[in-house]
């Protein structure tokens, strides 16, 4: 029993579940090109995605990857215009819609992808160093369902610019309820308002 708790659970990354992404995870593979995308300065790269992450990520890559590959399972992307005005207008990024990942080649690191065309059943492969995963993030809050203030998506609902949930006592932090930065500098910040929210929560039960 608690006066008074701290969600931090974090969000976890959604992967497209083939067996080569979880083998060479962390040998090539990844979901988090600002945090890996430095170890492929110069090497062509892949990342698959179609939403505002996805470009984001690709516009970073471009600017220290030699060849960018964004793989786009329909015929459009759901980015912002801006986001796509932006990525389409870079010259080492190249968009490839209607394609999905067959099977991430390699052994003991990435030396390629085959991909296949959704429409012409085409199967193609290119090769590259580093496969980036941006297909969205899942929170870690399914045992906080019907207890908490959720949104659509799952992450919990914070007031205003506090870490207060709807039930008094309990805050949140992290990428538990931030679904826009997602980042280490970011998560530590709410997690030091989380303590400051709690210890004045505290006091004012005294």
């Amino acid at each position: 029993e608690a006066e008074t708790v701290i969600i931090s659970t974090g969000a976890s990354a959604k992967w497209l579940g083939i067996p080569s992404e979880k083998r060479l995870n962390g040998s090539g593979v990844s979901a988090c090109a600002v945090c890996d995308g430095f170890f492929y300065r110069g090497h062509d790269v892949a990342i698959v995605g179609a939403g505002d992450t996805a470009a984001e990520e690709a516009s970073y890559l471009a600017k220290i990857c030699k060849k960018v590959y964004v793989l786009v399972r329909r015929d459009e992307m759901r980015a912002s215009k801006a986001m796509q005005h932006r990525i389409n207008s870079l010259e080492n990024v190249e968009v490839l819609y209607n394609t999905e990942t067959d099977e991430i080649l390699g052994e003991s690191e990435v030396e390629g992808v085959r991909v296949v065309n959704n429409k012409t059943g085409e199967k193609r492969e290119i090769a590259i160093h580093g496969f980036f995963v941006a297909i969205g993030h899942k929170p870690n809050t399914d045992i906080f369902k019907g207890q908490l203030d959720m949104d659509d998506s799952g992450y919990v609902i914070t007031k205003g610019k506090s870490t207060h949930t709807n039930k008094p006592g309990v805050f949140a932090s992290g990428d538990v309820q931030d679904k826009d930065y997602r980042q280490a500098v970011t998560a530590a910040g709410t997690g030091c308002m989380a303590a400051l929210d709690a210890e004045r929560y505290l006091a004012s039960l005294d």
